[in-house]
């Protein structure tokens, strides 16, 4: 029996002789007459495939008594839906992309629930829903070693996913914390607890979804003291506006007469208020020999209306600024302990610190009472106090933030950019649409901003920079510019363990002039 290839070479021949004949003739089938066509040429292709016409030639004038012929027909459908095919790009969808974390499973994260996905090919049930019970938690993790599962992303709006991710963690899984804004469901998708966590697994599954940054475990210990640090300060700063308010309805004018209300002669004059004293005269004496304002200015300021709802009002602010305190104490304390437990990068025996170059060499207030520089220089290796702007507790916010790793940033770039201090230029068919900063809540930007700020009036390198920078960007821009330079210098230090090159204000101008001549 003929092979393929031969019937497809008799068709070829056998419509070739057909279409051999002048172009107005009558043919012996049907006695239909037909026009021979202008694109005959194209009826069989180089790599032996028939078209359409083709086809439509043998529907029209049969040919079942050459038995190729007859299957030939048959031969030309799959041709031609092999030419249809053929040219066009497959454009993957969803369902068919490449999977790279074929175990991944997608968590929606609650307050009291939390659903999760498996593949489909895991378990009869791929989607379950588990609460937050600490018992649930270790039941959830069972199931997801169960089902094979090695990576995990995550979706949760606020710290109630904080006890499942690091249990997670502890278990062994590649967890991945993963923003909001960057799993949002495709337009249309129902906003359900399910579909969000199944959509999370196929994002998951197909590496779409990149994970939040989140510093090794005791650099998280150091930032959840710190930040709790920060909270109670902020609590401490209400209590004295409580105490200033209390003075205030009692037409004490106590803030006019001294410059600090909670320093060392405010403290006694608020504290024998307390005790019930009343006489002015009295409250002159505990006046400090710093003070500018004399005794007699205190006295007449402090001759006032002592009710006794203000005086309760100022015991109890008092007493809850006193409390603050002491828990801020204690939690400088517990600080301490932490980072002693960090590894030393410098020598048995360093050399020692040179002085600081702040004016003030005693730890000021709301700056943790221990040796702060000291640790940071022994668990960074660098002392990154001499950089203008920076302080050792503004080193501390950044380090408690960022760990004190710079590996998962390839360049300063990358590190500026995660801190939103550089522009996010949105661009679209060639245009500039945005050159904006991305907006960012990060603490250890914050920090670099004030640092920034704070160099105004400096006659450092920096602060020559930042007054450029303000006189041509606007104060706000050349904020962000400061601190973009700055993040980009403690990153280099971190780096390479270098110290800093303290440079005047006369060597940036000097360069800058010499800029300005080469352009």
């Amino acid at each position: 029996m003929p092979q393929p290839a031969t019937w497809l070479s008799q068709g070829r021949l056998h419509l070739q002789n057909h279409l051999s004949p002048s172009p107005r003739t009558t043919q012996p089938h049907g006695g239909v007459p037909w026009e021979r066509p202008s694109n005959a040429s194209r009826w069989f292709n180089q790599d032996e495939t028939v078209s359409p016409l083709a086809v439509h030639f043998l529907q029209v004038y049969p040919c079942s008594e050459d038995p190729s012929l007859a299957l030939l027909s048959l031969l030309c459908t799959g041709l031609e839906e092999h030419m249809a095919k053929k040219g066009k790009k497959h454009t993957p969808t969803p369902e068919d992309m490449p999977l790279v974390h074929p175990h991944a499973a997608g968590i929606d994260v609650g307050a009291e629930e939390h659903w999760v996905c498996v593949p489909a090919d895991r378990d009869a049930q791929p989607i379950q829903k588990f609460s937050a019970f600490p018992c649930d938690l270790h039941r959830l993790a069972d199931w997801l070693k169960a089902c094979g599962i090695t990576t995990v992303a995550m979706e949760s709006t606020g710290v109630y996913g904080m006890p499942l991710f690091q249990l997670l963690e502890t278990r062994g899984f590649a967890v991945a914390l993963v923003k909001a804004r960057h799993v949002k469901n495709v337009p249309g998708r129902p906003k359900t607890d399910r579909f969000d966590c199944r959509w999370l697994q196929k994002l998951q599954s197909d590496g779409l979804l990149a994970p939040s940054f989140r510093p090794p475990e005791d650099v998280c210990r150091l930032r959840s003291l710190l930040r709790h640090r920060d909270t109670l300060v902020h609590l401490s700063v209400k209590h004295i506006q409580h105490m200033q308010k209390s003075l205030e309805q009692m037409n004490l004018h106590l803030h006019h007469v001294i410059s600090d209300v909670t320093g060392v002669t405010g403290m006694r004059i608020m504290r024998a208020i307390v005790a019930g004293e009343r006489d002015p005269r009295t409250f002159a004496t505990f006046r400090d020999s710093r003070i500018t304002s004399s005794a007699d200015t205190i006295a007449k300021a402090l001759e006032g209306d002592d009710r006794p709802a203000h005086i309760c009002t100022l015991t109890q602010s008092l007493a809850l600024y006193d409390f603050t305190q002491q828990q801020i104490a204690a939690c400088d304390q517990e600080m301490e302990r932490v980072l002693d437990t960090f590894a030393s990068l410098i020598a048995p025996e360093p050399p020692p610190l040179p002085p600081p170059t702040t004016a003030h060499r005693q730890p000021q207030r709301n700056e943790p009472a221990f040796a702060l520089r000291t640790h940071l220089y022994r668990s960074t290796g660098v002392d990154l106090t001499p950089v203008p702007g920076v302080q050792a507790l503004t080193i501390h916010t950044v380090l408690s933030e960022i760990g004190l790793e710079m590996r998962q940033w390839p360049t300063d770039k990358h590190f500026a950019s995660w801190l939103g201090r550089c522009p996010e230029n949105q661009i679209r068919g060639g245009k500039v649409l945005s050159t904006g900063r991305r907006r960012v809540q990060n603490r250890a930007s914050r920090a670099l901003r004030m640092a920034a700020q704070s160099l105004r009036t400096s006659p450092s390198y920096l602060g020559a920079f930042s007054r450029r920078m303000r006189s041509t960007l606007g104060p706000a821009k050349a904020t962000t510019a400061t601190a973009h330079t700055l993040a980009k210098i403690l990153d280099h230090m971190l780096q390479e363990k270098t110290p800093y090159r303290v440079q005047s204000a006369e060597a940036y101008l000097q360069k800058d002039h010499a800029r300005r001549l080469r352009q």
